[in-house]
């Protein structure tokens, strides 16, 4: 193990499949994708909203002025153009005549706490998923943050937390886990969580369980190297993980035999192992469209926040 920094520098000097980006065929690709979420848009959010099944309350009160796919899509458009509550009411004032919907500040901000739209939200993200045909997948997956506060950027601090130069105080950033699908670069599940990264897994872990897709290979990095990921997936699912520096010999048939496979054909393991770059390079994706900041302050409102950008994420590769 005294090796393997040696080695890793090597194989991303030597074999790396990372390319530059051709931007004049980025922008042309971003441009026909936008194009294509936006035809998906309604349908999608009308279809999540069909599959709910409300009981009709009692209560009395005022009938609320929207609906709830119109909360939906407000939210939507709000993070998709990464949008203050201010500015999309505005946004929405201007084109009222065509769109029949108009909210103050504070409508946009309580949509967030709206059960209905949590669920179509929730509905949306399965079903993108499920009308690409996804099947047989090889995985990947990893962790993010994003920020609850102006002051201080996920990377930045991340590296500071890794040294051992962990701040306390309030939560400054909220956790996010995908699962990505590397045939079609869509999300197969995602999780958010308040507390810790490995409870943002355990949600996206859940979400995948449900949907019930077959998954032929799984790659992680080494926050993920113990026996609870090599248990989640079982025995019919190729793990590669970087053995951590203290690793033994010692644990599960699975176990001993991803430490084999890494010793005996280390290069081509490392280049299965770095496929979840792509995960890294749908985060950053993310991040220059939606934003890397999160500014709703209840966690239910974050929550929502963070799951409309994993549904634009699979929205943008419907096509």
């Amino acid at each position: 193990m005294k090796k393997l920094g040696h080695i890793t520098k090597i194989y991303k000097r030597d074999y790396s499949q990372l390319k530059k980006r051709d931007w004049r065929t980025y922008e042309q690709q971003l441009n026909k994708r936008m194009k294509e979420a936006a035809k998906e848009l309604m349908p999608t959010i009308n279809q999540a909203s069909f599959m709910i099944k409300i009981k009709k309350s009692e209560t009395r009160g005022r009938k609320p002025t929207l609906t709830p796919e119109q909360k939906t899509l407000i939210i939507l458009i709000k993070s998709i153009f990464n949008l203050s509550n201010r500015e999309t009411a505005n946004f929405l004032s201007f084109f009222t005549m065509m769109t029949g919907i108009e909210a103050s500040y504070k409508t946009v901000e309580r949509a967030y706490s709206d059960d209905q739209v949590q669920m179509i939200i929730h509905n949306m993200f399965m079903i993108l998923v499920k009308r690409k045909k996804i099947d047989n997948i090889n995985l990947s997956g990893d962790g993010t943050g994003y920020s609850l506060t102006i002051t201080k950027h996920y990377r930045t601090e991340r590296s500071k937390e890794l040294k051992g130069k962990k701040g306390k105080g309030r939560k400054i950033f909220a956790r996010v886990v995908s699962l990505m699908d590397l045939d079609t670069g869509m999300y197969v599940g995602y999780g958010t969580s308040m507390k810790s990264e490995k409870e943002a897994f355990d949600e996206a872990y859940k979400m995948l369980k449900k949907m019930g897709l077959n998954i032929k290979s799984a790659r992680f990095d080494r926050y993920y190297t113990n026996r609870e990921t090599i248990k989640k997936f079982g025995k019919n699912t190729k793990l590669y993980l970087i053995p951590k520096k203290n690793s033994t010999i010692r644990g599960s048939t699975e176990w001993k035999k991803m430490l084999v496979d890494f010793i005996e054909n280390t290069f081509d393991y490392l280049k299965e192992y770095y496929r979840r770059e792509n995960s890294e390079a749908g985060y950053s994706a993310d991040k220059r469209r939606c934003g890397w900041k999160v500014w709703q302050k209840r966690p239910e409102r974050i929550n929502t926040a963070l799951m409309s950008i994993g549904v634009w994420h699979n929205l943008m590769l419907i096509g």
